[in-house]
């Protein structure tokens, strides 16, 4: 967990209000429980996750009660190429932090009632963007030139998801 900056703070606080509004319009949420996210610390996640793009972290207090420590997204979500996506994490983590803890059925219905499927829809994007930034290897298919970003040489370990052939490792530098 990172503390956000003053600009990081400037996203947050309006997409929280953004947030907020939207699930009160949405009339499944307790005025009560939406009011207790409104104190829930913010902050952001390191600029190095790929696979995160926003937790919710909890702290058990003395008498064993489990609550929200903070609830953090990833620092490249802050900004309006990803707003409507990052609405959406949002929104996904004030779920788990409104109780709803697991991923199971009843979280991803409720998580499908979020009112913009497009912002809902682009995580595999972010996930790819994140890691084509930190990729020093790509794993090529020979087959269909489908090409997976990583950090490290897979020795042809893998097979492509599409054809099933063995990737074969290409630098960064090499692949452009």
């Amino acid at each position: 967990m990172a503390k956000p900056s003053a600009d990081q703070t400037a996203f947050l606080n309006p997409l929280r209000v953004q947030v907020l509004s939207t699930m009160q319009s949405m009339e499944r949420f307790e005025d009560a429980a939406l009011n207790e996210l409104r104190t829930v610390p913010l902050g952001v996640l390191r600029r190095s996750a790929t696979q995160r793009h926003g937790v919710t972290r909890w702290e058990r207090k003395a008498d064993g009660r489990l609550t929200v420590a903070t609830v953090d997204l990833h620092p490249r979500l802050l900004n309006e190429a990803w707003a409507d996506y990052a609405a959406f994490v949002l929104f996904h983590e004030f779920l788990h932090a409104m109780g709803w803890r697991a991923h199971d059925r009843r979280f991803r219905t409720l998580e499908s009632t979020w009112p913009d499927p497009k912002g809902a829809s682009r995580g595999l994007e972010f996930t790819h963007r994140m890691r084509e930034g930190k990729a020093t290897w790509y794993w090529v298919c020979p087959e269909c030139e489908q090409r997976y970003p990583r950090q490290r040489r897979g020795g042809g370990r893998y097979l492509c998801r599409r054809c099933r052939q063995v990737l074969q490792d290409v630098a960064v530098q090499d692949a452009d």
